[in-house]
């Protein structure tokens, strides 16, 4: 992987994407237990299992995920924190314990879980805590949040095995389970597709999956 490359795209902007709370619209989904039913927007995809990841914006994050092969609608959202139904304001805010997230529904028969750690990985860097590029704040965290036993285990043998390949001074990567993911409002979903000359999506969003794209071709829809 190309590390200089991501980190340099990471740090090129420090434009804050928070909005304005009159933006703020209805959720697109009631909040969802980890493992729970599939909401109801992604039953038209072929899932046969979910997974949950944190890796700074989550603009960024879902633009990737749905880019890789077997996944199906990526959903933007909030998880690993204790406060109910939390807004994007609060969580931006740093006063929920949330951090922005991503739910990744996919076909196991096209992609395994222990893959999608594999982009994971390979598409942020973990060593920084609290920390993407000039995000800074918990709620851009890196964060698995494992839905039941068997994903639990295949995430701790991956942050081991990420930390036994010394590319990185620390992996700060936090490991849960049995959390609740609050799916994010309307206007966050798709948002680097459906905006694509916002400042923040041009200058970290879109370099960011290209570096991901080039550096893992063999994981590409």
């Amino acid at each position: 992987m190309k590390i200089t490359s991501l980190v340099a795209s990471l740090l090129i902007a420090s434009i804050c994407h928070a909005c304005s709370s009159t933006e703020i619209q209805a959720r697109a989904e009631q909040p969802s237990e980890l493992g729970g039913a599939v909401p109801k927007a992604l039953r038209k995809v072929a899932v046969t299992d979910t997974a949950y990841f944190a890796s700074g914006c989550f603009w960024c994050v879902e633009a990737i995920f749905e880019a890789t092969k077997g996944v199906g609608d990526v959903v933007s959202g909030y998880c690993g924190g204790k406060k109910l139904n939390p807004t994007y304001e609060e969580v931006c805010a740093g006063t929920t314990g949330h951090a922005e997230s991503v739910m990744v529904p996919f076909d196991s028969t096209e992609i395994t879980y222990k893959e999608l750690l594999i982009v994971f990985f390979g598409s942020h860097d973990p060593s920084t805590l609290n920390q993407q590029g000039n995000d800074r704040g918990t709620q851009y965290r890196s964060l698995i949040m494992a839905k039941n036993e068997q994903h639990y285990t295949i995430a701790k043998n991956a942050i081991a095995a990420e930390k036994e390949t010394k590319k990185w001074s620390e992996v700060t990567t936090q490991l849960i389970s049995k959390t609740v993911f609050y799916p994010a409002e309307d206007y966050h979903q798709n948002y680097e597709r459906l905006n694509p000359e916002q400042p923040y999506v041009k200058a970290v969003s879109v370099p960011r999956l290209n570096i991901y794209k080039a550096d893992f071709p063999q994981y590409l829809k």
